[in-house]
């Protein structure tokens, strides 16, 4: 096997393969004596069919196996002759003859196998010292004001609703049943029985929950509203409809004294207990704030000690696949890159820098990952599938299957815990200084 490179540039590499038609034609006969031991065909003996009449038999798809080995090898060589730190970004491409004549010389082991791989490597990565990374960990305690707030969200949340014999206001709760049609056709969505409505929440698209103020139990309206121009069903978006509906209950609002009873009626044992345990939550979210902020900031300086070219065809795939999701979004939401002020040319090149730049981060992990041996356990695996099955309680066989029979979504669970691994990691031999911010700072979007 004579393998030679004939092309570079970048990170792309052109090799020329050629195997020998005596290299071929020894493996075959290999195989085919390897066969001869073990065939059993009618009118021979064990052991003892003549090899012309095994090759005329198996002839073909033996030297089929025969060139896939070879291509098997032949990749591996490549691979193996790599420059030191250089790895494959994606399988190797393989282009075999294929004109009809090329290939049947070749099946009929007439010629050599003479073929091309395309490859694409990965360069090698000098990794920075992660000791001088500095930084900045937003912290903030839990004020009491918090809890109160979230104390009487709860409160708000399991007030008792009362019988109402006079109009609807906002912040009464009414339950309608209604019809909704488009130039007299109903349309999908459009009907409920039953259906309870806090007035003034916005549960309903614009202009709906204000025809209802003012209406009393069992009495029924008609009227028109417009569905907003950005409405995510495309067939329904800026479209007038009109609503016939009737109102079933009209409720106000009760009160719920926030005392040990109401603490009780929520399965906790005092008002301090439960108070305690909305501390510890808004603790969490904190805490969640914090590290996303802090990995943020470490990704960040990651992305900027280590500046390489990352290869081309991982970033097409990345760009590919956010690209879509932008299409699409837009797509539900009807607008386009006019209505968001940009234009499609600018966004193209903004989400492609964005692709470029998981793409380099990605490897860079992967690296750090590998150098410092940090992997996955199957424990861990498991705890985060258990994890995810507790949000769908009923749901928990059919989520443990999918996973068990498909590997891809193995590998989409065990990425994130890979990279939360990596990032702990860091950021215990970084200098972390810790920073006390109000709660607005710590949840306050980035400019970026």
């Amino acid at each position: 096997m004579q393998v030679t490179e004939t092309a570079a540039a970048g990170l792309k590499r052109e090799f020329r393969v050629v195997v020998p038609v005596t290299d071929l034609e020894a493996r075959v006969q290999e195989r085919l004596d390897d066969l001869k031991g073990r065939v059993q065909l009618r009118g021979f003996r064990p052991g003892k069919v003549p090899l012309e009449h095994l090759k005329r038999l198996y002839g073909k798809s033996v030297m089929a196996e025969a060139i896939e080995a070879a291509v098997r090898e032949g990749n591996n060589k490549i691979v193996a002759e790599l420059k030191p730190g250089e790895k494959l970004a994606i399988e190797p491409k393989v282009v075999l003859p294929d004109q009809k004549e090329a290939v049947d010389r070749l099946i009929e082991g007439k010629s050599d196998l003479d073929y091309k791989v395309e490859i694409e490597v990965v360069p090698a990565i000098t990794l920075t010292d992660f000791k001088s990374i500095k930084l900045t960990r937003l912290t903030t305690e839990v004020a009491e004001a918090e809890i109160d707030q979230a104390l009487q969200a709860i409160a708000e949340g399991n007030r008792p609703f009362l019988a109402k014999s006079g109009a609807a206001e906002k912040g009464d709760r009414i339950t309608i049943s209604f019809l909704g049609t488009i130039d007299g056709t109903p349309f999908e969505g459009g009907t409920g029985e039953d259906v309870p409505l806090m007035l003034g929440a916005g549960q309903f698209i614009p202009g709906f929950e204000d025809n209802l103020v003012g209406r009393k139990s069992g009495e029924a309206t008609s009227f028109n509203v417009k569905f907003p121009e950005d409405y995510g069903a495309t067939a329904l978006a800026g479209k007038e409809a009109t609503f016939a509906v009737t109102v079933k209950a009209v409720e106000t609002p009760g009160t719920v004294a926030i005392d040990d009873e109401f603490a009780k009626t929520l399965g906790m044992e005092s008002l301090a207990k439960l108070r305690g345990a909305i501390k510890e939550r808004i603790a969490r979210e904190h805490a969640g704030a914090s590290r996303q902020k802090l990995k943020r900031a470490l990704l960040d300086q990651l992305d900027e000690r280590h500046k390489f070219e990352p290869p081309p065809s991982l970033v097409e795939q990345e760009f590919n696949s956010v690209w879509a999701q932008i299409e699409g979004d837009l797509k539900r939401q009807n607008r386009t890159f006019e209505d968001e002020g940009t234009t499609e040319e600018k966004a193209r090149a903004e989400y492609r820098a964005i692709a470029e730049r998981r793409v380099r981060l990605g490897l860079v992990i992967a690296e750090i990952g590998e150098k410092n041996n940090i992997k996955v356990t199957d424990e861990q695996l498991n705890a985060a599938i258990v994890e995810q099955m507790r949000q769908f309680p009923g749901r928990e066989q059919q989520l443990w299957d999918y996973y068990r029979k498909n590997p891809a979504a193995l590998t989409s669970m065990r990425a994130p815990l890979f990279e939360d691994k990596v990032v702990d990691f860091l950021i215990e031999l970084a200098e972390v200084t810790d920073k006390p911010v109000s709660r607005d700072e710590l949840f306050k979007e980035d400019e970026e």
